[in-house]
């Protein structure tokens, strides 16, 4: 189903793949760490002072993930999901959302499920073929690469609210 990109009020993102490049860094310890665009931080908080909504969606679990999202003010956080449609669904219920007012945002087969079910999907550069082949946007910029900040920007033009967020920048005092 493709909705109207200026009609979403949710951005659902996974996490490795798409806020990052996919890569998995070990310490000795064992702890992982995760690097993070902070393009798509900015862009981040422009969705979300403008009265959207996001959820991260992954598959892993990693503090680093709930650290990056307190400090983007991102509140639905869900880790270590393996039925990501479940996870989507219950978030719709939650929000009393429709599909059709959500975009989805992935890189790999687990992504699927919600990216045929969501209202406008959006692949990354570098996602997986049969995620690109299905998307409704695929961006210029690889995952962890700005590729949230693409999305983003062409989600906030389709609803006219760009001006809005570029004109907090540009104000003369």
């Amino acid at each position: 189903m493709t909705a109207k990109p200026g009609d979403i009020r949710l951005l659902i993102l996974d996490v490795d793949g798409v806020l990052t490049d996919g890569s998995v860094l070990l310490a000795d310890d064992g702890s992982e760490l995760k690097r993070f665009n902070v393009k798509d931080g900015a862009a981040i908080r422009w969705w979300l002072r403008s009265g959207r909504q996001m959820a991260w969606i992954s598959g892993r679990e990693s503090p680093a993930v709930l650290h990056r999202a307190r400090d983007l003010g991102v509140k639905h956080i869900y880790q270590h999901v393996f039925d990501k449609l479940g996870t989507y669904r219950d978030l719709l219920e939650q929000m009393g959302l429709a599909a059709e007012r959500t975009a989805c945002m992935g890189d790999d087969l687990m992504d699927l499920p919600i990216l045929t079910r969501c209202g406008f999907s959006i692949a990354v550069a570098d996602a997986m073929p049969e995620i690109r082949d299905m998307a409704d946007l695929v961006t210029q910029r690889c995952g962890g690469r700005g590729a949230v900040a693409e999305a983003v920007r062409f989600l906030l033009k389709a609803a006219g609210d760009w001006q809005a967020i570029t004109a907090r920048y540009t104000k003369e005092d």
